[in-house]
């Protein structure tokens, strides 16, 4: 989100892996758009990978980052605004701010709960 891009199509054909593919009717401006997004994905996992940027606060980790975060009097994070809201240049046009960061879901799938009323609530 943080590349004004949602994927068209994710599955997880593997677990622990991630398929990202564009729709056929994609043009390929966008396809090219992604690609490049895709590349610079790469380069901040690489900075993980080099020990340039701590994992667990990495623009990666704390993606996608909203304007709330990135318009706070403070900033204690090891990369610059401009790298959390605009990763690319292309990202300032039209840019999509999400509402929430990074929801985790794998936590949710693993730790059901049920918020329902308990069944003898619906007796006449």
């Amino acid at each position: 989100m943080d590349y004004n891009l949602h994927a068209p199509t994710m599955s997880w054909p593997v677990a622990g892996t991630l398929m990202w593919e564009p729709t056929e009717s994609e043009p390929l401006d966008e396809i090219d758009r992604m690609c490049d997004a895709m590349l610079q994905i790469r380069k901040e996992c690489q900075a993980v990978i080099d020990g340039k940027v701590p994992a667990e606060d990495s623009v990666l980790r704390n993606a996608p980052h909203t304007a709330d975060m990135v318009a706070a009097d403070t900033w204690n994070k090891p990369y610059t605004r401009t790298e959390a809201a605009y990763p690319l240049p292309n990202s300032a046009e039209n840019k999509f701010w999400p509402y929430v960061g990074r929801i985790d879901n794998a936590y949710g799938d693993k730790n059901i709960m049920c918020s329902c009323p308990p069944l003898d609530s619906y007796e006449d």
